[in-house]
């Protein structure tokens, strides 16, 4: 089933011109919209379905610098004050709040990984504490449970991911820019190698700028423009329990089971990692540049089945601008929850929480994680395509990062000083023959 969604109306006239145009109504899309029509430009975006409607409302909600890798610790810190900013500048509610997080854990090797990465964090600023056994039985008591160790990021927190995207783009229409759902983009067209206008199924928008942010669609649409982004989709499933008066943090993690408030009387519950990679004809494509990611987390990923090949997201074929398209075929990828790992999750639940046991599942659901090769985001211009920006293959953390890295796209541009480096974001770091550095965390 679909996660749960605030549904938004759309603006009724596609414009056949624009400043700029955004494909892809997720988190990092519509937050991008948002900053150039603060900036002044007058902005569309485009969403083949409904804004949030794949991963951005099928995620775990967390807004962490903790264990980020130390190429996105930079953008998760920004991030965390724009989410913030954000809430009070254009008054909406996306649910954001800094609840902290607490990781607990029984294992030597993991506790060490965090102290290290705790050291690494401090000398930067960001605000982390080490928590010995004691400490970590005691703030998870809760458990009932005995921790050798854990880690406590009082400054990061959570937003809703069933209201954090329609928020910004209504925050986006009261600015002035437009939204359009039910619109996919099939293609764009380009003049003397520079981009000059987006094809939708509705019309074609005239524009010198296009960002792409759409998520698990982005490198077949790339495809379509002889740009090649290695990109892999990792399906993961979610189950939300009824929590009622149960006493449980808004933001826990342990080895066996991770814990999410979400919304009244609900918590949500996956086990971190752990996924299914459906094989597909675009999977094919990149098997050398995934190997490391898939040596380095073969305990938590296994083969999945058919569902990639059905989605048609990441479709090795390419498409005519007057045609439908994959993705008015698909308007909103929502693969089938695992059900083993929905019996799975909530039996580990309910062995770390006893009275989880009775909590009652309200639902389920499954989304794509679009993953690179090193599971760091790419966010750039492309080199054959002048006036255009591909923001894509978030790895599973672009919701928390959402702000800072939609804040960075509309930096590169508008011209304007980049709110962080750019550099380590690139798309050219997956040339062939560059040796792939893949993320810890």
């Amino acid at each position: 089933m679909p996660a749960p969604l605030r549904f938004i109306q759309s603006t009724p006239t596609l414009p056949t011109e624009a400043d700029a145009v955004v494909i892809g109504g997720g988190i990092i899309g519509t937050f991008t919209a948002y900053y150039l029509a603060q900036r002044g430009l007058n902005v569309a975006l485009l969403e083949k379905g409904v804004v949030g409607g794949e991963q951005s409302s099928r995620n775990w909600g967390w807004c962490r610098q903790q264990n980020r890798d130390e190429r996105e610790l930079p953008l998760a810190t920004k991030a965390l004050d724009l989410w913030e900013q954000f809430g009070i500048e254009s008054g909406q509610e996306t649910g954001f709040r800094r609840c902290g997080l607490l990781y607990v854990s029984n294992n030597d090797k993991e506790i060490e990984t965090w102290a290290r990465w705790g050291e690494y964090a401090r000398s930067v600023g960001v605000k982390t504490r080490m928590l010995n056994s004691e400490e970590a039985s005691n703030k998870g008591s809760f458990t009932g449970q005995r921790w050798k160790g854990g880690v406590h990021s009082e400054s990061d927190g959570i937003a809703n991911p069933a209201l954090a995207v329609p928020a910004v783009a209504q925050a986006l229409m009261a600015l002035g820019g437009t939204v359009h759902q039910a619109c996919a983009a099939r293609g764009i067209e380009t003049t003397g190698g520079a981009v000059s206008a987006v094809v939708t199924e509705k019309g074609t928008i005239r524009t010198p700028l296009v960002i792409q942010a759409g998520g698990a669609w982005a490198s077949s649409f790339c495809r379509q423009l002889g740009i090649r982004f290695p990109q892999a989709s990792v399906r993961q499933t979610i189950l939300s329990v009824g929590t009622g008066p149960l006493t449980l943090p808004d933001a826990f993690v342990s080895d066996s089971v991770s814990i999410t408030a979400r919304g009244e009387g609900c918590h949500t519950l996956a086990i971190s990692g752990r996924g299914k990679v459906d094989p597909t004809a675009q999977l094919l494509r990149f098997p050398a540049q995934f190997l490391p990611m898939f040596i380095k987390r073969w305990r938590k990923l296994s083969p999945g089945g058919l569902e990639g090949l059905r989605s048609g997201h990441e479709a090795y074929l390419r498409w005519r601008l007057d045609r439908p398209t994959p993705m008015e075929v698909m308007r909103i990828l929502d693969p089938t929850p695992d059900a083993k790992s929905v019996r799975l999750t909530h039996r580990r639940a309910a062995a770390l929480i006893p009275a989880l046991g009775s909590a009652p599942v309200v639902a389920s659901w499954a989304g794509y994680i679009d993953s690179t090769p090193d599971g760091v985001p790419v966010i750039g211009g492309v080199a054959n395509i002048s006036g255009l920006i591909l923001a894509a293959g978030f790895s599973g953390h672009g919701f928390g990062i959402g702000p800072g890295a939609a804040h960075l796209v509309a930096d590169i541009a508008t011209g304007q000083d980049p709110i962080v480096d750019p550099h380590p974001y690139r798309l050219s770091r997956f040339d062939r023959g560059e040796k792939i550095e893949v993320s810890e965390f």
